[in-house]
């Protein structure tokens, strides 16, 4: 029986979120706050998108579920529950490094233009050297 593929993009905001912590750093998403679902305080919305830090010490009972980010925060000393769904998470960065990934809307993939230029460089690199 064939399943449809999973998004990958909770797995990618699970281990960025791992690596992120393991190093000490301060994780953030951002939250394409126009999505239907999503659950932020409205004041704190610029352009659109939040930016959430989702760090043990903010994010309290934080959960990072295949459908969706959920936690209680406090945004300007106010309790606020926050729930965004999965797909209206457009990145995740170390705030201390900017580091991280950013997603695009219809894809699950991770946008890195620079990554495509590696590739086409190293293609045009042999792989092969002779050893005498």
């Amino acid at each position: 029986m064939i399943h449809p593929s999973r998004s990958k993009r909770p797995y990618l905001i699970r281990a960025m979120h791992e690596w992120m912590v393991d190093n000490g750093h301060t994780p953030h998403i951002v939250v394409d706050a126009s999505f239907d679902g999503v659950t932020v305080p409205q004041e704190h919305i610029k352009d659109g998108k939040i930016i959430l830090n989702i760090s043990e010490s903010a994010a309290h009972n934080l959960k990072l579920t295949n459908d969706a980010v959920s936690f209680r925060a406090r945004f300007g000393g106010v309790p606020f529950d926050v729930w965004s769904p999965i797909r209206s998470v457009l990145g995740i960065y170390a705030r201390e490094t900017g580091q991280g990934m950013i997603f695009s809307h219809d894809t699950d993939q991770p946008k890195r233009p620079e990554l495509h230029a590696e590739i086409e460089e190293s293609r045009s690199r042999p792989h092969l050297t002779i050893v005498k």
